[in-house]
């Protein structure tokens, strides 16, 4: 639990006391307490601390000290001495969260520096940083490690003379890394565990408490409506496939945004099986559908008011059963256009053409976006440190970047000419679902792009950034939570 704390630090005597300083051009850091900074200078004049952005040092005060503060235990943690940003206090609060956590302690105190009333975002991301950095998935773990960090912090509070916009700040980053924990728990359940009807029920649960509508198409409705790529998908398993639909309404007047989520709960590839090696991470491929859902959980908790908003989750498991998807079978997709399914493997894009095409028909968005963990190819071409954007749409574009920026999720847009269509014509069907390898991110949007029509329209492809991204102190080995803090900022920041 973050909150504002009205207790400085010369009468908090918690676990830990923390605070941030900037790295000095000349001479220590200074924190503004003069018994700590005494004992900065004494760290700074061996060369062990210096205030660059990560360092950090933690002593245990002598209370017999005329002015220490009366905590258990001082952390000093570095700012550097460049710009600040959201991200640089991002970092610094999982740096926190995560020495606390080693620590075993229970609740802490930051000060915050300077002026904050003019630096409000910086809190936001602080706050953002001390819960992602807190993060843990510890439910099928049976016995406790002596030598692991202690439990999830129970309360970080953070202080300042200067409190105006404080609180909000502190409110509006929880609120958006608590969702995103939430996907990162979606992910790393197994997939027996997180099947097509968990993402009806997660729906459901946040519909009731959050006051929004929820539909759930079962597999006799996507049949009645012929959503034919999600069925031919679910084909080889033996769990049906559920279609969620959640809507959230402002005001009639207001823009729509369509989100759509891959929610594929497990990927084998079909019959075209993918190898076993790394196998076991495909219950990631439902990172998409949970970064929607948990945006979507984000917004109504901060009751933002710019956007009418519907997300759509597809999800099934793609397996080879005896009554799988083959290759050369040739399957309608909703609307009526037909796809040579060249390859099962690449299942995600059947999903998301059904949900974008019924998805634009219904609900006539103003704009539509797309996440997927879609295309190995966008970890080729961009490794783990960006997800790939494409898009019909530059405003649309510019926007996501700049929320991409922001958030410490970084975009990187790829062209989407229509010279890329010619890989994906087919003989005997409208177009075929996979082309060559060459430039597969970009065909794999193509394809997508012909369930779209004229609709502003984004795809990002996470298949890069959901798991195993860039290593920052706020982000856990295994699945980020990627693009759910991106989707809650475009929406907060929206202006027509």
């Amino acid at each position: 639990m973050l909150q504002f704390s009205k207790v400085g630090p010369n009468t908090y005597a918690g676990d830990l006391l923390v605070y941030l300083v900037r790295q000095s051009g000349k001479g220590s850091p200074r924190c503004g307490d003069g018994a700590v900074d005494e004992v900065v200078r004494g760290v700074h004049a061996l060369g062990d601390f210096s205030g660059k952005e990560g360092e950090h040092f933690l002593f245990y005060p002598d209370k017999g000290r005329k002015g220490m503060p009366s905590a258990k235990r001082i952390l000093i943690a570095g700012l550097g001495k460049d710009e600040l940003s959201q991200e640089v206090f991002r970092k610094a609060g999982g740096t926190i969260a995560s020495l606390a956590m080693k620590s075993k302690v229970k609740d802490l105190l930051i000060v915050l520096p300077g002026k904050v009333s003019e630096m409000v975002d910086m809190v936001e991301g602080l706050s953002e940083g001390l819960v992602l950095g807190a993060y843990r998935f510890k439910k099928y773990k049976t016995k406790k490690d002596p030598d692991a960090p202690g439990e999830m912090l129970t309360r970080a509070a953070l202080y300042t003379p200067d409190s105006k916009g404080v609180a909000k700040a502190i409110a509006m980053g929880e609120i958006g890394a608590q969702a995103a924990c939430r996907a990162r728990d979606m992910a790393n359940e197994p997939a027996s565990h997180w099947t097509p009807a968990h993402f009806s029920e997660y729906g459901r649960n946040l519909a009731v408490a959050h006051g929004m509508a929820c539909t759930v198409l079962d597999q006799a409705k996507l049949k009645k409506l012929g959503l034919g790529g999600i069925l031919a998908v679910n084909q080889g398993s033996a769990r049906p496939p559920e279609m969620v639909i959640l809507e959230y309404t402002v005001k009639p007047n207001a823009p729509t945004l369509l989100l759509v989520g891959k929610g594929l709960t497990f990927d084998s590839g079909g019959i075209s099986l993918k190898p076993s090696a790394g196998m076991e991470e495909m219950k990631y491929d439902m990172c998409g559908g949970a970064a929607v859902l948990c945006a979507m959980q984000a917004i109504a908790q901060a009751k933002l008011k710019g956007l009418n908003l519907v997300a759509i989750v597809p999800a099934t498991e793609n397996l080879p059963g005896p009554a799988a998807l083959k290759p050369g079978d040739v399957i309608t997709q909703y609307g009526g256009k037909t796809v040579e399914v060249v390859n099962t493997d690449a299942e995600g894009r059947l999903l998301l053409a059904d949900a974008l095409a019924y998805g634009i028909k219904k609900y006539k968005p103003d704009m539509v976006i797309d996440v997927a963990t879609l295309t190995g190819a966008v970890v080729i071409g961009l490794g783990h440190h960006r997800t790939g954007l494409l898009s019909n749409n530059d405003a649309l574009c510019d926007k996501l970047l700049a929320a991409g920026t922001r958030c410490g999720e970084p975009l990187w847009r790829l062209p989407l000419d229509p010279e890329y269509a010619k890989q994906l014509k087919s003989e005997i069907a409208d177009f075929k679902n996979v082309g060559k390898k060459d430039g597969g991110t970009i065909t794999a949007a193509t394809f997508l792009k012909e369930f779209v029509g004229d609709t502003p329209w984004a795809h990002l492809d996470i298949a890069g950034t959901a798991w195993d991204f860039t290593e920052k102190s706020y982000i856990p080995k295994g699945p980020s939570g990627i693009a759910v803090r991106t989707l809650f900022d475009f929406v907060r920041n929206w202006k027509g």
